[in-house]
Parts: C-alpha cells; sequence; structure tokens
C-alpha cells in the first residue's frame, strides 16, 4: 500500500463500499459529495487502479476495491483496539504491575489488597517479588519493580513513601502457657516472659516487641531469635517462648499455638508502607495506590 493513503482516505473508501452509494456515504461522514468523490479519485491515482464501478444505485467495489476493503476493514478493527489499549493503560485499567513484597503483611493484609484491586483492574497483571528491604530498593532503582510493600519505612530522597495499611499486635502463646487462662494481656504480663525476637536487628528493622517492652519500662526476656514471623511462631508451637506478632498472623493456625489480644494502650499497630520512585506516574500503580488507601 502506497505511503501517500492515509486513515482518512480509509475511512471514507469503507464508507462508500459499505454504503454502495456515494451520496449516503457522504451523508454517514457528515461531508458534501464532491470533496469525498475527490478523495476517492485521489486514492485509485495512488494505488493505480479504479476501486468502484458506477450502477443505476450507486457504485459497486471492483475485485481490488473488494481487496482493499477486506485489507481496510482489518486496519480499522486493529486500529480501534490499539486505540482502546491505549485508553485503558492510560487509565490503568491494562498494563502489568510488578511489585516487590517481604515480611508478615503477606500473610493477609497484602493478600486482601491486591485481591480488592483486582476485583476492579481484571487485566492488569501483577507480578511479585519477594526479596529482603534493601533488594527491594535496588529492584525500584532498576526499574524492576515499581511499587514495594512492605513494614520497613525508608527515608531516602528519591522514594515516595506512604502508610498503606495498620494492623494490631496480638501475642502468641503456647497452650500450655498460664498467660492463655487471660482474654485480654498487658505488656506488663509479658516483664518475665521468654520473648521470640527477630534475629540480626539492624537499620532495616523497626521490632515492635523492643518498642513496646520500652515503652512500659523494661527489656525483653530474649529466649529465642527468628528469621521472620512464621519462624517465631512455629518456635512459639515447640514450646520455645512467646511472641508479638501483627494480627495477619492469626491465619496460621500452628498446634499448640494461641493468640491474645493486648489491651487498650498497650497495643502498638504494626503498618505497612507502599514505596516508590519519586515521580512515577504509571497509571497502574496509582491506581492500586488508589484501592489500597479506600480500604
Amino acid at each position: 500500500m502506497s505511503d501517500a493513503i492515509d486513515l482518512r482516505q480509509l475511512r471514507y473508501f469503507i464508507a462508500v463500499a459499505e454504503e454502495r452509494n456515494i451520496g449516503r456515504a457522504a451523508a454517514r461522514l457528515h461531508l458534501s459529495q464532491p470533496p469525498l468523490t475527490r478523495q476517492i479519485r485521489m486514492l485509485e491515482e495512488a494505488l493505480d487502479t479504479p476501486l468502484f464501478v458506477r450502477t443505476p444505485k450507486g457504485v459497486e467495489p471492483t475485485e481490488a476495491g473488494q481487496a482493499l476493503l477486506r485489507d481496510a476493514v482489518n486496519i480499522r478493527s486493529l486500529l480501534e483496539q490499539a486505540t482502546e489499549r491505549v485508553r485503558r493503560t492510560g487509565k490503568g485499567q491494562l498494563g502489568r504491575l510488578d511489585v516487590g513484597i517481604y515480611g508478615s503483611a503477606m500473610l493477609k493484609v497484602i493478600p486482601a489488597m491486591l485481591s480488592a484491586f483486582k476485583q476492579t483492574h481484571p487485566e492488569v497483571e501483577i507480578a511479585l517479588h519477594v526479596a529482603h528491604h534493601d533488594a527491594q530498593i535496588e529492584a525500584l532503582r532498576q526499574g524492576r519493580v515499581a511499587l514495594v510493600l512492605d513494614r520497613f519505612q525508608p527515608d531516602d530522597e528519591d522514594l515516595t513513601v506512604e502508610l498503606l495499611a495498620e494492623e494490631a499486635v496480638v501475642v502468641a502463646l503456647n497452650r500450655n502457657n498460664p498467660l492463655v487462662q487471660r482474654p485480654v494481656l498487658a505488656m506488663e504480663d509479658l516483664r518475665d516472659e521468654a520473648l521470640i525476637l527477630p534475629e540480626g536487628l539492624n537499620e532495616w528493622t523497626t521490632n515492635v516487641t523492643l518498642m513496646l517492652c520500652r515503652a512500659h519500662g523494661f527489656a525483653p526476656r530474649v529466649s529465642q531469635e527468628s528469621s521472620d514471623v512464621i519462624a517465631g511462631i512455629a518456635m512459639v508451637s515447640a514450646g520455645f517462648g512467646s511472641c508479638l506478632v501483627p494480627e495477619s498472623a492469626m491465619t496460621l493456625q500452628l498446634p499448640d499455638v494461641v493468640y491474645r489480644p493486648l489491651r487498650e494502650g498497650d497495643e502498638w499497630p504494626y503498618r505497612l508502607y507502599g514505596f516508590y520512585l519519586r515521580g512515577n506516574l504509571s497509571p497502574a500503580l496509582h491506581e492500586l495506590l488508589a484501592v489500597a488507601r479506600a480500604r
């Protein structure tokens, strides 16, 4: 097809070929007949072949015109599909979103958030990447993920950080622990309790257990260190001590593990943050953040 042909000429050609009448095609296109006739003639000259023959009722496509009509209709359909995809992608309704995740929020908070997003944006593909905090920030800067969901709150100048969710702290106890007889616990009840804390506390870690114990005037009596919340609860199940965990961890029903809430005033929220490169204008990213904020 010649480079001289444009989409407007194809639209005019399709109208004439489908209507089989210049007058009806002109009315459909909201044109007068002379400019429409002129455009068809220019198209025939560009292709160096007649596309229509006159009939008593109007016009009929030639064999070449019928061949062009098949292709032109396909081109129109492809253009309409492309236009719709572009519009939907621009509205965050289509595309792919790579999300970095880490930590105990994967047990309930993050799945609930992503499920709510998928219900309203079913054609956005979500790809999850599990890695530690420092690796997630590097992935952000390299463009391998667009958003990280984590309990850690970075303060890097090139990142935008939003608080997306909070959940209560509960105490995971072994069934044989006398404290299970109390429906609600106070932090003071844990002063002499053997507690399980995350191992390798560092600049990436904001430990709720340490903060709560210190806020109530004592240092935790550490019995074990765990690699994560799941490992900590497994240690509780085995009788190595108790641990403070986010409420979503109650979905883990391990043998001999009982959960108890902290009394009002003693609790401290586990927070989930979303962070992304400052200035990222991805429509799908901001649609997901809007869904998260609304929960």
